[in-house]
């Protein structure tokens, strides 16, 4: 099977790329990648000062810019204050397994960072979009269960790992439902999901499942997560393309497309989920 490696990223002078949580491990990896093949990358971060130590020294036009995705009234004024074209969107920024906390505007903090806050992002800068969204789940999204009258986790016990896995398929969901408007409205823009695999970074330190860190044929690095990522980017892959690596059970390898769970592919569902979350976060309806 052919391998695809960050050598083969096209040129991409004259690009405007937008990616969040680029701070570290995969997106920072992402970030180099992309300004080295020549694209201007925005930098949409929680913590300025840290991108900024990450990113010094490192070639290429890079814009560091302030950007919480868990705190939807962030959302809002980072995307109207944004101007200018975006040719590719990826929402990176995540976290896992985190105990029980409330965004500014009471919503579940994990819920929020990792599918709320992408998707208002995604519907405002929407407009502003040429080419393509990105957005990273995970293949624990296979485990994750939806409960649309309960999005937020207000009635269900609180499970760390647990609002992981369905946060992870609501971005699943997520895309299939965009590609689909997208596709009806005659846009050309694609929605594509992106997973790293089983990558070692520090996104599981608070997890039990930061054992995996310590199962090196089961892991690997943030060079090769990155991957999945930079070849949704850029590759010529088709709406609401699944791209992982193509080890076995997709935690390790080099970038293809894949196939999400089931439950990933309902469309039905899908609907539903778009018009909660539209009602939530009060933009997408």
């Amino acid at each position: 099977m052919a391998t695809w490696t960050a050598d083969q990223l096209p040129d991409m002078a004259g690009t405007t790329v937008m990616i969040t949580g680029a701070g570290g491990g995969i997106g920072l990896v992402t970030t180099r990648e992309l300004a080295r093949s020549g694209a201007r990358v925005v930098l949409a971060v929680r913590d300025v000062d840290k991108a900024r130590r990450a990113v010094a020294g490192m070639p290429g036009d890079l814009d560091v810019r302030r950007l919480d995705v868990s705190d939807l009234d962030s959302v809002r004024a980072f995307a109207q204050s944004y101007t200018g074209d975006i040719d590719v969107l990826i929402n990176n920024a995540g976290v896992m397994d985190i105990p029980a906390a409330r965004t500014p505007q009471g919503l579940d903090l994990q819920t929020t960072t990792n599918y709320f806050g992408p998707f208002l992002l995604t519907n405002l800068l929407l407009p502003r979009l040429t080419d393509r969204v990105v957005t990273v789940s995970s293949q624990l999204h296979r485990f994750g269960k939806l409960h649309l009258d309960d999005l937020d986790w207000r009635t269900r016990k609180y499970n760390g790992l647990a609002v992981y896995e369905s946060s992870k398929l609501a971005v699943v969901l997520f895309s299939l439902e965009l590609q689909r408007r997208l596709t009806a409205a005659g846009s050309p823009i694609r929605s594509i999901v992106a997973h790293p695999g089983v990558a070692r970074t520090g996104l599981v330190n608070h997890s039990k499942l930061n054992i995996v860190n310590r199962l090196p044929f089961l892991v690997q690095d943030v060079e090769h997560g990155a991957l999945p990522l930079l070849y949704a980017a850029t590759q010529d892959v088709p709406g609401n393309a699944y791209v992982g690596p193509d080890g076995l059970f997709s935690f390790t390898g080099y970038p293809a497309v894949r196939k999400p769970s089931r439950a990933g592919q309902d469309s039905t569902v899908a609907t539903k989920l778009w018009q909660a979350t539209a009602a939530l976060t009060g933009s997408g309806g």
